[in-house]
Parts: C-alpha cells; sequence; structure tokens
C-alpha cells in the first residue's frame, strides 16, 4: 500500500498525486468520471482537486459541473470519509470575488453541490487585491469554526499576499494556510522557485503544484511533426519551440527508459521530490491515461536523475 503523505501542518495525509476534477463534465462525462475515480480511488488515490468554476467555460454549462459529479460519486459509493476534497473560491460565474460573503456563499454552493457538510481544504482560486487580507482570512476563519471547512489553502497568489495572510493568522490566532497550489513543472519553474517556495518551507506550507504535465507536454506525446487532437494541444506544443522543452524531453527519455516506466511518470516524480512538494496534480480524461499518473506514487528518482532533470530544465 502506497504510504501517505502528511499536507503541510494539517491533520490531512494524502496519496501523493491529486487527482484533477478539471476535466469532469468537460472532457470526460459522468460515466467517464465515475470511471476514472473508481479506478484511482482502487490504486490507494484519496485527494481530489476541484474549484467551484470547473467547468463554466463550456458552452452550456454555468461551474460547478466538476463538483456534482463529484458529489455524486461519493454519494453513490458512500466514501466520504475516504477521500480528502479539495475545492475553490472566486471564479464562479455567479460567485466572483473574496469578498466575506461572496466567500461564505460560495462555499454553501459548493458544499451543495458536493452533498457533504464539509470541505478538507478550500482554496483562494485567484487572489484578489481589492480585497484586503484581513476579509478573506477573517471569512475562512469563520467557515473553519462553524466547522464547514477543515483547512484553508491559496492559489495563485503573490508572495508579499501569501506572507501578510500568514503573519495575520498568526498574529491574531486564525486559521492559517496550510498548503499553496502554483502552477509549477519541469518547464515552467520560475512562478514558484523563489519567494512562494521559500515562504512554503518557512511556514510549513504544502505545495499542490498544478499543471504538473504542462497541459500534456510532460507526458511526451508531443514531438517535432506530430499532430495530438486535445482541448490542449495549442499551449502544450508551444514547448517545442524552445530550448527548454527539448532539452527536458530528452532526459525525460532517458530516465523513463532506465526505469522502463512512462515519461509522464518521470515528470510528476521530479516534482514530487521538490522540498516542500506533497502531492502534484494531474487529470486524467480516460482510464487508461491513469495508470502513467498513479505509478509516481511507486518511482523514486535517484538523486543524480533528480538533478539530471533540474539541470536540463534550468
Amino acid at each position: 500500500m502506497t504510504s501517505l503523505r502528511k499536507l503541510g501542518s494539517s491533520d490531512l495525509e494524502v496519496f501523493p498525486l491529486s487527482l484533477g476534477g478539471n476535466v469532469f463534465g468537460w472532457t470526460a462525462d459522468e460515466t467517464t468520471s465515475f470511471a476514472v475515480l473508481d479506478a484511482y480511488a482502487a490504486a490507494g488515490g484519496n485527494f481530489l482537486d476541484t474549484a467551484d468554476s470547473y467547468s463554466a467555460w463550456v458552452e452550456g454549462n454555468s461551474g460547478g459541473e466538476s463538483e456534482t459529479i463529484i458529489g455524486n460519486w461519493v454519494k453513490q459509493r458512500g466514501n466520504r470519509d475516504d477521500v480528502v476534497i479539495a475545492t475553490k473560491v472566486s471564479q464562479h460565474p455567479e460567485f466572483p470575488g473574496l469578498t466575506a460573503a461572496n466567500i461564505k456563499a460560495a462555499a454553501d454552493a459548493s458544499l451543495r453541490r458536493l452533498g457533504t457538510d464539509h470541505i478538507d481544504l478550500y482554496y483562494t482560486h485567484f487572489d484578489k487585491t481589492e480585497v484586503p487580507v484581513e476579509e478573506i482570512v477573517g471569512a475562512l476563519d469563520e467557515l473553519v469554526k462553524a466547522g464547514k471547512v477543515r483547512h484553508i489553502a491559496a492559489s495563485n497568489i503573490s508572495p508579499e499576499r501569501l506572507q501578510e495572510s500568514l503573519e495575520f493568522s498568526d498574529r491574531e490566532g486564525l486559521a492559517r494556510y496550510v498548503a499553496l497550489q502554483p502552477h509549477y513543472n519541469l518547464v515552467s519553474r520560475d512562478t514558484y522557485e523563489g519567494g512562494r517556495q521559500d515562504l512554503a518551507a518557512r511556514f510549513g506550507l504544502a505545495a499542490v503544484p498544478y499543471y504538473a504535465l504542462a497541459s500534456g507536454f510532460l507526458t511526451g506525446k508531443y514531438r517535432p511533426g506530430t499532430t495530438v487532437e486535445s482541448a490542449r494541444a495549442a499551449g502544450a506544443a508551444k514547448h517545442l519551440d524552445t530550448e527548454r522543452g527539448r532539452k527536458v524531453l530528452t532526459a525525460l527519455d532517458e530516465i523513463a527508459q532506465a526505469h522502463d516506466t512512462q515519461v509522464a511518470t518521470v515528470a510528476l516524480a521530479w516534482l514530487a521530490a521538490q522540498p516542500t512538494v506533497a502531492a502534484p496534480i494531474a487529470s486524467a480524461r480516460t482510464v487508461e491515461q491513469l495508470p502513467a499518473l498513479l505509478e509516481v506514487a511507486e518511482l523514486e528518482l535517484t538523486d543524480a536523475e533528480v538533478t539530471r532533470l533540474t539541470q536540463a530544465s534550468a
């Protein structure tokens, strides 16, 4: 059985791969989503990542589709106590922003869709600098005190605002962020390394990186002269035009071959080996895409392999 990882200073213990719910209700319908969730849970997976806005960008959707699917699955499987559900606030079309009133209303709407009385990890999805951190943290603390949220976290926030939030929580004795969800992978390192990573280490925050596979580029299926049918193909293919992207693919290929594993598994294993990272997030549209992601729980890279990838992606 894969050993779970402690999530920062919280009492949450999570599987070393968080399953991204952004595809549920978008490129995966409910039946397919259930199959993916079942396969993830069967492998010992327990850490689900979604947001109240998933997937409002799809024609005919209004936001909350992913939460609804996860809620339906949990209800049908009767496994609420076995999963750690993370969702986010600030981007839902009906609940935009991070005012105190909006945070509370959005949380109640998420709880209804998820069919549960508590959210295990509640992120501010995108920071809204027009709202003082005192108001944001104060509202989140009220949700924790009310038992609606177990732990709070932040995503897409500047190092300055993050530090301000953490220091305010400590000063006032309020709920404090236990995790940070940064954009971080082998071809996008500058958004996390440095300021945010230093703060995570200093305050004991767990990093749960999104775009862990760079929209699919780090699966290795994007190669010069190939065409990939995917909703995210354009975003992924751009890395082929950079020297960094090509060097990273070469290093991933060599290491994957040495371990007889997939390129995606190695890319996730590099992330999982980074200081402060608890669990990278990756999503699967189909059950077939899952094994390469799940294998990160078993694959341990050597120090030399981690260094090789770090240098290739510098």
